[in-house]
């Protein structure tokens, strides 16, 4: 199984500073970059593009819900239409800088609580669908690997869009193939954890969920986290995993 590393990046604001990006740039070939909706700015939008093409690293538009002060991780009602102009005016924007710094934007990964309403609502996620299949050239939607994957391939299909279907290294997951509630014991694995479920799905193409059941699940990319030092040590010993 050939996997690539992705993790959320460019998400200081202003005075804030979120995330250690320049640590964690070196290790990942996917940069999901926030469009300024639920983080990020103008300034850091522009330093975090430079900093992927130092590193040669694929980047992909990160548009989440307006909401600065939640990060993105409160859903907001929305029409269709409102949503649908909300995603393609946030990838418009990481596009059109890109294109200035000489890099062309391959995906879209919604974040937060959009991430979430699209993977639990069909209407929602087949907006976001239509926003992608709509924009002035291809761009592939990044979402979570679930047992329903074919279905959601169809649903993509039909759009005219393509998928990479991610797993997240760090979280437990559910029976039901869902992340297991953060408020739950044991939904963020530890270390020792992430790296043997890594490990698993690169040589079986399975994870074992929260009860022990093993679920086999579409994998195109692994979702890392490094937003600590400990973060990024892992990840390094991700990719060293994955690459071998």
């Amino acid at each position: 199984m050939t996997l690539q590393l992705n993790c959320d990046l460019g998400e200081s604001f202003g005075s804030w500073k979120m995330g250690l990006d320049e640590a964690v740039m070196p290790h990942i070939d996917q940069a999901n970059i926030a469009c300024g909706f639920h983080a990020g700015d103008p300034l850091v939008l522009e330093k975090t593009l430079k900093l992927a093409k130092e590193n040669n690293v694929t980047i992909g538009a990160h548009p989440g819900y307006p909401d600065l002060v939640g990060f993105g991780r409160r859903s907001i009602k929305a029409s269709p239409a409102e949503l649908k102009a909300m995603v393609m005016y946030q990838i418009a924007a990481i596009d059109g800088m890109a294109a200035s710094l000489g890099l062309t934007l391959a995906y879209v990964k919604p974040h937060g609580a959009m991430y979430n309403d699209m993977m639990a609502n069909i209407d929602v996620r087949k907006v976001i669908m239509e926003a992608i299949a709509s924009y002035q050239r291809p761009l592939v939607l990044m979402l979570q690997s679930t047992p329903e994957a074919d279905t959601i391939q169809a649903e993509a299909d039909a759009a005219g869009i393509s998928l990479w279907f991610e797993i997240f290294a760090d979280r437990c997951y559910d029976d039901d193939g869902k992340l297991l509630a953060r408020s739950k014991p044991g939904a963020v694995h530890t270390k020792d954890k992430m790296l043997a479920q890594v490990k698993q799905l690169k040589e079986q193409g399975t994870i074992t969920t929260v009860s022990g059941n093993v679920l086999n699940l579409r994998a195109d990319t692994l979702c890392v986290h490094g937003d600590n030092m400990d973060g990024v040590n892992a990840i390094q010993e991700i990719r060293e995993m994955i690459k071998q």
